[in-house]
């Protein structure tokens, strides 16, 4: 088994295990505030300081992870249960349906991920659920592209071909004999999305167009800190830090997928 895998597991499930703990336990409550403690230190009260309101930054982390993740997952879910379908029926269809299907992909990859997501939000207006609408769009031309590509190759497979031939319908061999050897490719890149959905939804909710206040999210205790950060330099580290680290993790484990599930790697 790769290292990249088992690295990029363990982080990832270290983070996980943190969202998890959110829900029933942190140091303070995440959005308590108390001005008479803004702005302190790390120390024995507050292990990561507080921030410009006198909130517990490792709770707000905490809970941070949480939202960050849940939106992430549902991105690449809503972008998965889109574009896995359109993929495999363009690949089935051949001709107008995957020529469509195709151009579709184009005119959504014509705009830059955080930019569509920005249009969409200033449209449908700020929130997590918009926020989720909004990367699901373009998780689901990737997806689409991707297993699209991915099932045309399996389609000339030989194994294929046999059970055609044996008179299965395009949907029966679709369902048992193409996406189940096109599945790892799909999930290697499920992975790497969950981690641009975790980018992407930290520069919507920088920009104020993500998670709403006052329920925290990393990439707004970003756009918070980078006003104190010559005062208070650590509130823009510590949630820095938790993105990347995020990041970092899942890429590792989607590198790591694709080396452990891709016989030519090995």
């Amino acid at each position: 088994m790769p290292k990249s895998l088992l690295v990029g597991a363990a982080i990832t499930l270290a983070v996980v295990a943190a969202a998890l703990l959110s829900w029933a336990w942190t140091p303070y409550p995440a959005e308590q505030v108390r001005i008479i403690a803004r702005l302190r230190p790390p120390g024995p009260q507050h292990w990561l300081g507080t921030d410009h309101f006198g909130r517990d930054t490792l709770s707000m982390i905490l809970v941070g992870a949480r939202n960050s993740l849940a939106v992430a997952a549902s991105a690449v879910l809503l972008g998965a249960a889109a574009g896995v379908p359109l993929g495999l029926a363009a690949a089935a269809w051949g001709r107008w349906g995957d020529e469509l299907v195709a151009r579709l992909g184009d005119l959504l990859f014509a705009f830059p991920a955080v930019l569509t997501a920005m249009l969409l939000t200033a449209v449908l207006g700020p929130g997590g659920t918009n926020a989720v609408l909004a990367l699901a769009v373009f998780n689901a031309a990737v997806l689409a592209r991707v297993t699209r590509g991915a099932a045309q190759q399996a389609w000339r497979r030989e194994f294929v071909r046999a059970a055609l031939a044996l008179g299965r319908g395009p949907l029966s061999a679709t369902l048992a004999h193409v996406l189940p050897n096109i599945a790892g490719t799909v999930i290697v890149q499920a992975t790497i999305l969950f981690a641009v959905a975790i980018l992407n939804e930290a520069a919507l909710s920088y920009l104020g167009l993500g998670i709403q206040p006052p329920s925290p999210s990393w990439g707004r205790m970003l756009g918070d800190a980078q006003t104190f950060l010559f005062t208070a330099p650590l509130q823009a580290v510590f949630p820095g830090a938790a993105i990347a680290l995020t990041v970092l993790g899942l890429n590792l484990l989607g590198d790591g997928l694709r080396d452990w599930l891709d016989p030519r790697e090995r």
